[in-house]
């Protein structure tokens, strides 16, 4: 019997890879791997707040009539935005669009804004409603990273009217800084399209509301022209749902 070289032994490795998956396309197009569950492999930027990622895949994870099994990877956009062109994730949530070198084989997609609602824990929430928004000058603040598109609208609203918070804590994590909230430390922002989520969630109270300042949200896809059912549904979903709840 004759014996593969080393390099036989990979070439022939890689080959029964290449005909393995040939063979799973054939009979995923052929419709036999009915019971098997699609994944959604999902990238949200560490910067987009975990309430709007859980309002934005609703639509994907809470269907019934073909269960999907969501893959999410949280991480820095140059990062994410890296795995999405070479297609190990199928979409990327983001609170900016992907610019400059980043858009290399990607495509930005807006899904819609948000206004923001200030808030806080019960008695310094009842506090600062009164006057609101100028009992927020010089009071204790837990914002976002001065490196998020939503601190640069907050930072450009507070100039407008003249307000300048005293910040005690910054954070690019959005779920940390409500957390923190929590312990009556300071106010902090949420987008109003999930404020009564975060009023139950984490128990604030609000302070006020505003629609001046926004904080916008993407998708980012590895095509212009979106294929990918699971990913139409949140697009579409999203940009509905999202005019609606602006509306409110």
């Amino acid at each position: 019997t004759k014996t593969l070289t080393e390099t036989g032994q990979l070439v022939y490795s890689y080959a029964e890879e290449i005909f393995a998956v040939g063979r799973e396309l054939q009979n995923a197009l052929g419709g036999r791997l009915a019971g098997r569950v699609p994944r959604l492999h999902v990238g949200v930027a560490d910067t987009f707040p975990k309430l709007v990622t859980q309002f934005l895949l609703r639509p994907v994870s809470e269907r019934e009539e073909l269960p999907v099994r969501l893959v999410c990877r949280e991480g820095k956009i140059p990062d994410l935005l890296g795995q999405l062109a070479m297609h190990r994730l199928d979409i990327v949530l983001s609170d900016e669009p992907a610019a400059g070198p980043l858009m290399l084989k990607t495509f930005n997609h807006f899904l819609g804004d948000s206004g923001v609602t200030f808030c806080a824990a019960g008695r310094l929430a009842a506090k600062l409603r009164g006057g609101f928004p100028r009992s927020l000058h010089d009071s204790p603040a837990l914002l976002p990273t001065d490196n998020t598109a939503l601190r640069r609208a907050l930072d450009l609203w507070f100039q407008k009217h003249s307000i300048a918070p005293r910040i005690i804590g910054e954070f690019e994590d959005a779920a940390l800084m409500k957390i923190m909230a929590t312990e009556a430390q300071g106010f902090t922002i949420v987008p109003t399209i999930i404020d009564r989520e975060a009023q139950s969630r984490y128990r604030l109270g609000v302070i006020g509301r505003t629609r001046q300042c926004r904080d916008s949200f993407y998708a980012v896809t590895a095509e212009r022209r979106i294929s990918n059912e699971l990913v139409t549904t949140i697009t579409e979903s999203a940009k509905k749902n999202l005019r609606a709840a602006a509306n409110m």
